[in-house]
C-alpha cells in the first residue's frame, strides 16, 4: 500500500531476540484470518503489531476501536450504529464501527476495558456474524477478522468476573507478547536513532546522554522514549543533546546513580554506537538539573487547567486544547485523571 503524505509508517524498530520472535509471528499470522490477541504493558507498540500484521496482507479496511475510550451510553452506538431517532440526540442514522471494519481488520485496543454487556454482544456477533443497531429490529451483517490488544492480564480478569471467559477463548485463538522495554535494552539505541530522524534537525547524543538512556527503565517503554526524544529536539537546538537536557524523569534517575553503575550498561551500545550519531562529551558528573518539565508533565496540567476552566466538562476540554473527545477520554484513563 502507499503511504499518504504526513502517515506514520508502523514498523518494529530493533534487533533484540524478543523482537525477532514477534516479527516471525507477525510474517506467519499476516497469512491467516485468525483471531490475535496482542498483550503487553502500555506504550510498547501493541497497535504497531496489530498494523504490521496487517500491512503484511492489507485486506479490507483496518479500524481501530479505543475501548478505553467507549465510555457512557453511547458506547453501543459507536459499536453498532444506530437509527434515527433511537434516543434523545440522535437526529440522524449513524453506521457503527463494526460495518465499517466489514471484510476488514476490527483492531480493538485495550479490550480489557470493554464493559461486560458489550462483551457479550461482541461474542454473538463474532459467532453469529450479525448484530442490530440501536433501535433497529433489523440484523446487519459483518464479518470481519479482530486483532485485540490489552494490557491487563484477561485470566485474572476472567477469574475476577470482569471479562467473559467464552469471549476470552474466542480472542486468545494466537497470542503475541511484546516484551517490555527494560527487557530488551538492546532495542534502544535503534529506537533512539529511529526517533532522531523522525523528530532531531541534526541532533546527536553525547555517549553519557545514550548510556542514561540504556540504565533508565523506561516505565512508559517505547511511548516514553519517543516522547523524549520529541521534547528534547523541540526544546532544545543542539545539536549535541546532554544529559542535562534529558526530561526530568530520567535526569532524577541520573542523578541518583553512580557514573559507574550505568557505566555498565554501556556495552549495550558499544558495539554499533557511531551508526547513531553518538558524541562522547567529556563529563558526567555535576550536571545542572533543568527545571522543565516534561511533555507528558506539560500535557497532563493542561488537561487539569482545562477541566477546571470548564468545571469538569470534558467535551468543553476537548474543544479548547485542540483534540477530539475520545482522545481526552485516552489520555485521562492513561494518565489515570478520571474522577
Amino acid at each position: 500500500m502507499s503511504q499518504r503524505p504526513g502517515e506514520r509508517v508502523h514498523v518494529l524498530v530493533g534487533q533484540s531476540p524478543k523482537l525477532h520472535q514477534v516479527g516471525r509471528l507477525i510474517e506467519k499470522l499476516a497469512q491467516s484470518r485468525n483471531s490475535v490477541l496482542i498483550l503487553g504493558e502500555c506504550g510498547t507498540g501493541k497497535e504497531v503489531v496489530a498494523r504490521s500484521i496487517y500491512n503484511k496482507n492489507p485486506k479490507g479496511p483496518f479500524v481501530t476501536i479505543d475501548c478505553s475510550s467507549l465510555v457512557g451510553p453511547l458506547m453501543e452506538s459507536e459499536l453498532f450504529g444506530h437509527v434515527k431517532g433511537s434516543f434523545t440526540g440522535a437526529i440522524n442514522a449513524k453506521i457503527g464501527l463494526l460495518e465499517l471494519a466489514h471484510n476488514g481488520t476490527a483492531f480493538f485496543d485495550e479490550i480489557g476495558e470493554l464493559p461486560l454487556d458489550l462483551q457479550a454482544k461482541l461474542l454473538r456477533v463474532l459467532q453469529e456474524k450479525e448484530y442490530r443497531p440501536v433501535g433497529s429490529l433489523a440484523t446487519k451483517h459483518s464479518d470481519f477478522r479482530i486483532v485485540a490488544a490489552t494490557n491487563k492480564d484477561l485470566e485474572k480478569e476472567v477469574e475476577k468476573g470482569t471479562f467473559r471467559k467464552d469471549l476470552y477463548y474466542r480472542l486468545n485463538v494466537v497470542n503475541v507478547r511484546i516484551a517490555p522495554l527494560r527487557e530488551r535494552r538492546e532495542d534502544v539505541p535503534a529506537l533512539i536513532a529511529h526517533f532522531l530522524e523522525r523528530y532531531g534537525n541534526d541532533h546527536v547524543l553525547t555517549q553519557e546522554c545514550v548510556e542514561a538512556m540504556l540504565a533508565y527503565d523506561w516505565p512508559g517503554n517505547v511511548r516514553e522514549l519517543e516522547h523524549a526524544i520529541e521534547g528534547m529536539a523541540a526544546i532544545h537546538t543542539g545539536p549535541l543533546l546532554h544529559v542535562q537536557d534529558l526530561p526530568s524523569s530520567i535526569r532524577n534517575f541520573v542523578y541518583a546513580q553512580r557514573p559507574s553503575a550505568m557505566a555498565a550498561t554501556a556495552s549495550a551500545s558499544s558495539s554499533g554506537s557511531t551508526d547513531y550519531g553518538y558524541t562522547k562529551a567529556p563529563q558526567l558528573n555535576n550536571f545542572p538539573l533543568c527545571p522543565i518539565p516534561t511533555l507528558t508533565e506539560m500535557e497532563k496540567r493542561m488537561i487539569q487547567q482545562a477541566l477546571e476552566y470548564t468545571k469538569g466538562d470534558r467535551l468543553s476540554a476537548a474543544v479548547i486544547l485542540g483534540i477530539g473527545r475520545t482522545t481526552l477520554y485516552r489520555k485521562l484513563k492513561e494518565y489515570q485523571m478520571e474522577a
